[in-house]
């Protein structure tokens, strides 16, 4: 009975240094720079949280504002304040300044 002889082949230097490479470059290289980018993206989301908090916390305080706007240019108030100072109403010469 004969034995078949397993025919080796040899790698050259350039090769095996090429196949080092491809080992290094998918097992360290390719999950670091994975983690690197799901940080990356995680702090942008954090930084996004807190720019829309800001965003919706002037919203609410624009909107704050404008109602005291309104309930100081009421009709009720300017005459109220009207006859305090001993003044008459008097709808022509009262401005309200808006946008």
């Amino acid at each position: 009975m004969r034995t078949k002889k397993v025919k080796r082949i040899k790698l050259l230097k350039g090769e095996k240094f090429m196949f080092f490479l491809t080992i290094i470059f998918g097992c360290i290289i390719l999950p670091a720079s994975w983690v690197y980018t799901k940080a990356l993206l995680t702090e942008t989301n954090i930084e996004l949280e807190k720019i829309e908090y800001k965003i919706d916390s002037q919203t609410d305080t624009n909107e704050a504002l404008s109602m005291q706007i309104d309930e100081l240019a009421s009709i009720d108030n300017i005459q109220g304040i009207a006859s305090e100072s001993g003044l008459s109403y008097n709808n022509n010469n009262i401005k309200t300044i808006s946008e």
